[in-house]
């Protein structure tokens, strides 16, 4: 994507520029990381890989920790939204809706079920996990959006309807870029131990 904007590059790695990622049609440069707003995770750091344990790799996978900064003051409502941003479709594959969650410092531990969920791609209403081809490495952009006023949608909302909510009410936002790689034959030498 040449048109990727300038106030979000540096945050984003060139293989993982969406031009429908969340971020793009919520976000701006006022509202990066405003007033140090931040998403990390404990399992991973902007950049690395994804553990299996978060992904259709291994078969009890859960979703991954998330911790944030406080967001701005007059904030309501914090919003997490994760696409794969490596997604060849108009729209970026959607992992995990997420609101309800308190404007204020917090996380969300391994595997904990959110307050509200919305739909995946898959049409579910959970964290959809990652399942990469072997020897494929796919992009994944949490990010998590603080709104001024809170959300009245239902549980179950699409995409859609969660960003056209959300639309003009943004006071910050903040993004944590992940990586998968499929494959790996760890199984496979576990079982030939295991005979």
């Amino acid at each position: 994507m040449t048109d990727f904007p300038a106030w979000l590059a540096p945050r984003v790695p060139v293989s993982a520029r969406h031009s429908g990622l969340a971020v793009l049609a919520l976000g701006s440069a006022e509202v990066l990381g405003r007033g140090g707003f931040a998403l990390t995770s404990p399992a991973f750091a902007a950049g690395e890989e994804l553990d299996g344990s978060f992904t259709a790799a291994e078969e009890d996978a859960v979703a991954p920790p998330l911790e944030w900064s406080a967001p701005p003051p007059g904030s309501q409502e914090l919003v997490i939204v994760v696409e794969e941003a490596s997604a060849k479709s108009a729209d970026p594959a959607c992992h995990w809706l997420v609101w309800g969650l308190p404007a204020q410092r917090g996380k969300l531990l391994e595997g904990e079920v959110p307050p509200r969920t919305g739909k995946n791609a898959f049409g579910n209403s959970e964290w959809l996990l990652p399942d990469v081809p072997e020897g494929e490495t796919r992009h994944y952009l949490f990010q998590i959006f603080a709104t001024d006023l809170p959300l009245v949608l239902m549980p179950g909302a699409s995409r859609a309807e969660l960003l056209a909510s959300l639309q003009g009410s943004i006071t910050a936002c903040a993004v944590l870029h992940a990586t998968f790689t499929g494959g790996g034959d760890d199984d496979a030498d576990w079982e030939d131990d295991d005979i």
